[in-house]
């Protein structure tokens, strides 16, 4: 079974061509490719599948075989991909997720993707912990984020702390994902984030860095562009108007390697 590897700012996929429904196991194929130890090891699987609606379907499955609805890294990654294998002539494609029918442009390496915000944001949450109450803004940018404010990002234990607020009743069944902010400079913001389905920390979150600049924007003031800096180092650049009706997230894409898995 043939694949390609590319990361979006630190953030690694493994993607298929999967048109043909070659692969109908998609979770557990999901959990198999992704084991860093046993598998070929990435922070998702995405698939590449017909669509009816749009020119190509983008399915999203993390490390533990749950479906995400989107993945702002993984869209860029597999716009890189269709680029590169030569799937489509078009520079600007619309991709069915189930977070939607969502744009995006081939810029060669760096790709722009459109977002699109699911839900009104929820500002100033009370979220209980064991011993304390910290303040969260909820936000769904395709799929759910918790946006925490601190003074630096680098003291945060972040796979102690993360869980229980991933996990928190308050957020339901589904949980959420988890991101910390600190303001470095106008423009400038740094995030480190903690993924549901990975279940830890990741290099980059292309969703997580538009709902910190949006939060950033609604609690702060700072105005588009927005430079987000991530755990990888790489800068995403999220674009938006103030009625949060256009919004862009924009970065670097790197094809790794091109292989073939053979299922032991």
């Amino acid at each position: 079974m043939e694949f390609g590897k590319i990361v979006g700012s630190g953030n690694d996929f493994i993607i298929i061509d999967n048109r043909e429904n070659i692969i109908k196991k998609r979770n557990y194929i999901a959990k198999k490719l992704c084991d860093r130890k046993f598998g070929i090891g990435a922070d998702g699987l995405l698939l590449l599948e017909k669509s009816q609606k749009a020119d190509f379907k983008m399915r999203i499955f993390n490390p533990d075989g749950s479906e995400a609805e989107m993945c702002g890294n993984g869209l860029r990654c597999i716009l890189r991909f269709i680029y590169e294998n030569s799937l489509s002539n078009k520079k600007k494609l619309k991709i069915e997720t189930k977070a939607g029918i969502l744009d995006g442009e081939i810029k060669g390496k760096r790709i722009k993707i459109r977002i699109r915000l699911v839900e009104e944001p929820n500002l100033n949450i009370k979220i209980p912990l064991e011993q304390k109450t910290i303040i969260g803004n909820y936000i769904n940018t395709g799929v759910p984020h918790t946006i925490i404010f601190v003074n630096d990002v680098e003291e945060m234990n972040i796979e102690e702390i993360g869980p229980k607020i991933r996990y928190n009743k308050i957020f339901g069944e589904k949980g959420t994902n988890v991101d910390w902010v600190e303001i470095i400079k106008d423009k400038f913001i740094k995030i480190r984030t903690y993924e549901r389905g990975v279940e830890g920390e990741t290099l980059s979150c292309g969703t997580g860095a538009v709902a910190s600049a949006i939060i950033t924007f609604l609690k702060e003031g700072m105005g588009s562009p927005i430079n987000v800096i991530t755990r990888s180092k790489e800068i995403l650049k999220v674009y938006f108007d103030n009625e949060l009706k256009n919004i862009y997230l924009e970065g670097k894409t790197f094809y790794s390697f091109k292989g073939e898995w053979i299922e032991s």
